[in-house]
């Protein structure tokens, strides 16, 4: 049946690089939702609070997921989902199965790759701290890909779903 993969962890650490590799990995039925786009569906006022909109964006995804894998496709998610949300995915998607995939290289690692995008950089990780901590146990679901590539770390996220390892029951 196909499944939602939710790739998450924390700002930095290398999400939409594996996710896009994964995605050359899966059989031909797959749809790639990368979260950070739904940020441009929401305007920007100084009165937001950031928290409500990171939470619109993940219930959104999530709920935008839900047909392509009714339809028969293999759907990746990738944005910085916490732990704590998996409850109100699993509502969203109700019989979808749904996969979570943790990266989590160290914070200095995520802070260095952060500050490195050519696109959106993060001079000042300090404002992340708190969401890397998020990511703190469900070692099931983490992936520590401090050092190797995204071509590998997708192929290991390919093995670990194929095993069921990132089942979310």
């Amino acid at each position: 049946m196909p499944r939602v993969i939710l790739i998450s962890g924390p700002v930095g650490a290398g999400k939409s690089a594996v996710a896009r590799k994964l995605v050359s990995l899966l059989p031909a039925s797959v749809s790639y939702i990368e979260g950070d786009t739904f940020w441009f569906f929401i305007k920007k006022t100084e009165t937001q609070d950031p928290r409500k909109n990171f939470h619109v964006i993940m219930r959104s995804m999530t709920a935008a997921a839900t047909p392509f894998a009714r339809s028969g496709y293999d759907v990746v998610l990738d944005f910085s989902v916490p732990p704590h949300f998996l409850e109100t995915a699993r509502k969203i998607l109700k019989e979808v199965p749904l996969e979570y995939v943790i990266l989590y290289p160290s914070e200095a690692v995520c802070a260095a790759r952060a500050a490195a995008r050519t696109e959106g950089a993060i001079p000042d990780y300090s404002k992340y701290a708190g969401l890397y901590a998020l990511f703190d146990g469900f070692d099931q679901h983490k992936i520590n890909n401090e050092t190797a590539d995204a071509e590998v770390v997708a192929a290991q996220i390919l093995e670990g779903l194929n095993s069921g390892r990132f089942r979310v029951l």
